[in-house]
């Protein structure tokens, strides 16, 4: 009796001692009684990144580190000993990148959108697809070289519209190739240095009258003149 009585005994500390004598890395229990040198390399350097300022900023590098270190010493003990060096050396990289995150800067405010202070709407009457001024257009632009004069040194955008006829694609590049003449005509006749005026052709985008009639598409082939702010 004492003698079955000491050996369960026996039993029990050498059950206790050989629990209490396991080890774990990242998770993973040892299965050996020495590990190389990176499994100790990554958990400093994943402690490190928990304890440093950029934890607060890179929570996902420090997580994504440990899940990486834990994948590795799963492979480690899987005898895939080249993969898992790899995984916990990929662990320390992003664990020192987490390290050293700071706040992003906020991105820097867009300048302001230039300011029209002034404004008119030319209508010109280009030959069906034909982006060459005609007489009765000459007849309107010298309005437009008045206008632009106010303003010496003044930023300028030009934006050219078409009616509806036709595709979007056609128009867009019709209304180009219209706006340009105009632009052209200004630098020549208003003495408007190239820098300070733009041309955008817009096709039949933003109508101001019905494309269903004559008269309304008349008024929606334009090219509207803006005076812009500094």
């Amino acid at each position: 009796m004492k003698k079955n009585f000491f050996l369960l005994m026996v039993m029990i500390m050498f059950l206790f001692l050989g629990t209490s004598c396991t080890t774990y890395h990242f998770g993973v229990a040892d299965r050996a009684s020495g590990v190389p040198t990176a499994f100790d390399q990554t958990e400093t350097a994943i402690a490190q990144a928990e304890r440093s300022p950029g934890a607060k900023y890179c929570p996902e590098k420090i997580a994504k580190a440990k899940e990486l270190a834990k994948k590795g010493a799963e492979t480690y003990w899987a005898c895939r000993t080249d993969e898992a060096m790899d995984l916990l050396e990929e662990a320390r990289k992003l664990a020192k990148e987490a390290e050293g995150c700071r706040p992003s800067s906020p991105p820097p405010k867009p300048a302001p959108a230039p300011k029209v202070i002034d404004k008119m709407t030319l209508q010109v009457f280009f030959d069906f697809d034909k982006d060459i001024l005609t007489e009765a257009d000459l007849k309107e632009l010298p309005k437009a070289v008045a206008f632009v004069k106010k303003y010496p040194g003044a930023k300028i955008r030009l934006d050219g519209y078409t009616d509806n006829i036709g595709t979007d694609e056609y128009n867009i590049k019709l209304s180009g190739r219209r706006v340009t003449a105009v632009k052209n005509h200004l630098i020549k006749e208003a003495g408007v240095s190239s820098s300070k005026i733009t041309a955008v052709g817009h096709g039949a985008a933003n109508p101001v009258a019905d494309n269903k009639t004559a008269e309304g598409r008349a008024k929606n082939r334009r090219v509207e003149i803006s005076i812009l702010s500094d």
